[in-house]
Order: structure tokens, then sequence, then C-alpha cells
């Protein structure tokens, strides 16, 4: 594979990383009961949440991991999700900030995803792929660790979906000449505006309906018609 074009800054990965820490800290900070979590556990998923994505990205680009190439890294999302923890009885009684933490999230690693690829030479609907399991892979590794239901696989807002848009954006804007750079920043704030306006609005996408069969062939009793 040639070298990549266009290299992601260790600030911008770093802050993407740090945040997605104080958003599992958030995350944890709801269980409550025999569901509560210690600092360790509050840690690990931190670092699900923060590093997760990268790991994703890089492994589905055939690169080594980014995040296990610094020691910043692990740090980082240790850190901020221990931060994350002691703010967390001042972040939850603010809604709005937690919501608009996660949209900003979801678009940073969605963004990073998709022009690291694109860098690399990847073509842009694996590009746009590759960027939104970026952007959710860190939820789900944190919901499969945690053995939750995979938020992504379950009607809510619109989660994968605002990524999908976001990267589809980056990468359109890319191939009529705007620098990745620009790109990615206007994507991430597409992510974060359709994702805020999900979950205001409570949009989603429409429930999956049991598929039903009638017959309307008399003479043959053969002639399936599928109907929500």
């Amino acid at each position: 594979m040639s070298e990549p074009t266009f290299i992601i800054p260790l600030w911008a990965d770093l802050l993407g990383v740090g945040l997605g820490g104080i958003q599992g800290a958030m995350f944890a900070s709801g269980f409550q009961g025999q569901r509560r979590l210690d600092w360790l556990g509050v840690a690990i998923i931190g670092i699900m949440i923060g590093m997760g994505g990268g790991l994703i990205r890089d492994l589905m680009i055939g690169q080594p991991p980014a995040t296990l190439q610094n020691n910043w890294y692990l740090v980082t999302a240790a850190g901020a999700a221990l931060f994350g923890m002691l703010l967390a009885g001042v972040f939850n009684r603010i809604n709005i900030f937690i919501v608009v933490l996660d949209a900003v999230v979801i678009g940073m690693f969605g963004a990073f995803g998709v022009s690291k690829a694109i860098a690399f030479g990847i073509p842009v609907v694996p590009a746009v792929f590759i960027g939104v399991c970026a952007a959710v892979g860190g939820s789900v590794l944190r919901d499969m660790l945690m053995g939750l239901p995979v938020a992504i696989m379950h009607v809510g807002s619109l989660y994968a979906v605002a990524a999908g848009v976001g990267c589809t954006f980056i990468v359109v804007a890319h191939a009529w000449g705007m620098s990745i750079t620009l790109a990615a920043v206007i994507g991430i704030v597409v992510t974060a505006v359709i994702r805020v306006l999900s979950v205001v609005f409570d949009l989603s996408l429409p429930e999956q309906r049991r598929l039903h069969r009638r017959k309307v062939a008399a003479e043959t009793g053969m002639i399936p018609i599928i109907k929500p």
C-alpha cells in the first residue's frame, strides 16, 4: 500500500480519544446497584470508546493500530475516563452537554476514519464504510464487553446514519477539490448536527416489521405478495 497523502495530527487523534474517554465515563456513571463500576471498570470503558474506533479503522485499512504505537493514547483514554467519572455528577445534570459530546465524538471518529482511508488510496465506498465502523466501533466493543444489546442494531436515534452522512460528505467534497482537512471539519459538524437533531426530535429509522404473505392467485395458490 502506498504512503498516505494525509496524516491525522497526533493532537487531533488524542483529542478524539480523550473525548471518547469522557463519554465512556458518562455512560459508566449511569449504572447503579449490582451493575455499578469501580475505577478500573470506568477506565476500561473509557479505553474501549476512546481507542476502539481507531483500532477498528487501522485494522480495516491494514495498518498497525496507531493507538498502540504511542504511549499517549492509552494514558489519554484512561485519564479522560477517570476525569469524566469525577465530574459525572455535574455533567449528568446537563443533558445537552452529554448529547453534544456524544455527537462530536461520533463525528470525529468517522471523519478520521474516512480521511485516513482516503489517504491510503482506498476507494470511496469502502472508505465511507470504514469511517462509519470507526465512528460506532467503540460503542459496539463497549456493549459487547458489558453484555449489553448492541445499541446501533436497535431502534433509536440516528447513530450510524449520522456518521454515514458525514463520511459521505467528506468523500464527495474531497472529490470535488476541497482539501481533506476542511472536508473533515465540515463532516464532523454535519454528523454532530444530524445526531443532535435526531435526539432532540426523537428521530429514528422505521422499525423492522414482520413480512406477511397472502395468496392472490386462486388457480395456483403459489404467488406470494409481500406487504408491510
